[in-house]
């Protein structure tokens, strides 16, 4: 064999790219890439007219949020924050999050989302371990920062309001949050200064030189391995993966013939803190000129679906259990999906009985993604002009590299599971002051550790198993529950499950299924009839344990951690 033979016999190190569409280039040009800032000018300046965000009803528009946004980053500077200084964001989906996010890094500033439910005890760990020296929060949860004021190094608290950037209506909205919903506790915070009156000042923002490797965001992890690190995310991975996101969406999205003022319309109802949908809900957005149109209370089902039977909407973002909630509401019926381009989900594992109830309402398929906080997030997506769910997380974005491999680092066999390691300039910088964090997750030769287990199909997409922590061991054998969450999903009693491994003096591990009931008849013996179609012995449930709710997080993936750490607190 002659060495042009031999070569051409190794096989292809990125056979998805023989899948991509015909529009979408192999590699990302990162000479063409410009700063978070200058993405969010050039939508400013570009769509000045156009509606940026809606909320409540209420739409402000791209000129709007961009002189807000600067009024913002005036207002630090005047009070004598500078370029790298970390600044802590609390709230959930309302104008001023927008506001605050573009006028930080405008002003060069690192931006630390955190999650409005936390306690004090979390908030304290993530504004300490940030460094962050000034916090917006909103009203409804200002008591919480109160109670950990004393162990924080704060320069500045900022108050934000629902109603913030909506003029009159805002005082409607704050009206009814305080006094009729009754959302907003008491709290003292001296000093504090109220962001309505922040984004009124006089002063103007002084230009700064914002570089792709200054950092955009600390964007820390939930957690689930131990104490939250900060992902360092510079501007030059986010601007990137906005940009693969671009390439590999765009061409979907071309507007109607003949409609060249045709605006998409984004539902964000996962939290723009949460970096799913800050990455494509927001940044994304202003880069095609959408509207996002904010959804401040996702677990309001019914208030969530009465919007969406009211609003114009394109495009819509969400997870697994956001998906099914609206697919089993009795009036999703009315809500009109004939605009609808396509459903993007992330964030956990999409089951395929879901996926098949949103078709049946909407008539187009779930688009699934994959990624992390340490990829920006995307870091494969599947096409979106399949016509059919593929229980796949599809191919790898134009400049992103997967490998599969093995405990020891080495590439497995094609169609064998391993690790999922990604390389791309969509990766983060490594862990806030965590160079020991860093080193577990980074490889040699580039390659992020994802903590995943998954495997490439035959035609390059790529499949997840599961998380290696939450895999069970019965007997020496491998259970991945995801795989026996989608069987429970299929049941037609079966609302949502979730399985965990529970210690067994027999198998080491027993599989243990927690299950909300969509019929109340179900029994477990019917249920674990119907696993047994579908799931060899040692896969189906020992145990099922019926429940009224599950444990999730604050974009609705379900935590198998706390379940666990419940049942372990019973005995």
């Amino acid at each position: 064999m002659n060495a042009t033979s031999a070569a051409s016999a190794k096989p292809d190190p990125r056979p998805w790219l023989a899948h991509y569409p015909p529009a979408v280039p192999p590699q990302l040009d990162e000479a063409q890439l410009g700063t978070l800032a200058d993405l969010i000018g050039t939508a400013c300046a570009t769509y000045p007219e156009r509606p940026a965000f809606e909320s409540f009803g209420k739409s402000v528009s791209f000129a709007e949020i961009g002189r807000a946004a600067q009024a913002f980053a005036a207002w630090l500077q005047s009070r004598g924050f500078r370029k790298g200084d970390r600044i802590a964001l609390m709230m959930p989906n309302i104008l001023a999050y927008p506001a605050t996010i573009f006028g930080a890094l405008l002003g060069g500033f690192t931006v630390v989302n955190v999650n409005p439910l936390y306690t004090a005890r979390e908030l304290t760990h993530q504004i300490n371990d940030s460094g962050a020296r000034a916090l917006v929060v909103i009203e409804n949860f200002a008591h919480v920062v109160e109670e950990a004021k004393p162990n924080l190094k704060l320069d500045a608290i900022v108050i934000a309001t629902a109603g913030d950037l909506m003029g009159f209506k805002g005082t409607i909205v704050n009206l009814v949050a305080r006094h009729i919903k009754k959302v907003v506790k008491p709290f003292s915070l001296p000093g504090a200064f109220a962001l309505k009156t922040v984004l009124a000042g006089s002063a103007t923002m002084t230009p700064v030189t914002v570089t792709l490797d200054d950092v955009a965001f600390l964007q820390y992890t939930g957690g689930t391995t131990g104490v939250a690190k900060g992902a360092t995310l510079t501007h030059r991975n986010v601007a990137s993966n906005v940009e693969q996101s671009n390439l590999w969406l765009g061409w979907a999205l071309e507007p109607p013939l003949g409609q060249r003022d045709y605006q998409h319309v984004m539902v964000t109802a996962l939290p723009l803190y949460h970096i799913f949908a800050l990455t494509c809900c927001c940044m994304f957005m202003l880069r095609i000129g959408a509207k996002g149109l904010l959804i401040a209370n996702p677990r309001d089902i019914a208030g969530f679906v009465k919007t969406l039977k009211s609003s114009r909407f394109t495009l819509m973002s969400g997870v697994n259990t956001l998906y099914n909630a609206l697919a089993n509401h009795p009036e999703i019926k009315d809500v009109d999906f004939s605009e609808l381009r396509f459903s993007v989900a992330g964030g956990m594992a999409t089951q395929a009985a879901v996926a098949r109830r949103w078709k049946d309402v909407t008539g187009k398929p779930i688009v699934e993604g994959y990624g992390l906080s340490e990829t920006s997030p995307v870091a494969s997506i599947n096409r979106p002009d399949i016509a059919e769910f593929s229980g796949t997380i599809g191919y790898p974005l134009p400049s992103t590299d997967f490998a599969i491999r093995d405990a020891e680092g080495s590439d497995v066999a094609a169609g064998e599971p391993g690790e999922i390691c990604i390389r791309g300039p969509q990766v983060m910088a490594g862990y806030w002051n965590r160079p020991d964090e860093t080193a577990k997750v980074m490889t040699p030769d580039g390659f992020f550790r994802s903590g995943d287990v998954g495997l490439m199909l035959p035609g390059g997409e790529f499949r997840i198993v599961d998380r290696m922590k939450d895999m069970v061991l019965v007997s020496g054998f491998n259970v991945y529950p995801n795989e026996v969450e989608d069987v429970l999903a299929a049941h037609p009693g079966v609302l949502e499950a979730a399985v965990i491994g529970l210690p067994d003096e027999h198998s080491g591990e027993a599989v243990t299924a927690f299950v909300v009931k969509k019929d109340e008849s179900l029994t477990a013996d019917a249920l674990r009839a119907h696993c047994k179609e579908s799931l060899t012995g040692y896969k189906v449930p020992k145990q099922i344990v019926f429940r009224d709710s599950l444990p999730k997080t604050n974009v609705g993936k379900v935590l198998r951690r706390a379940l666990r750490e419940e049942v372990a607190g019973q005995g």
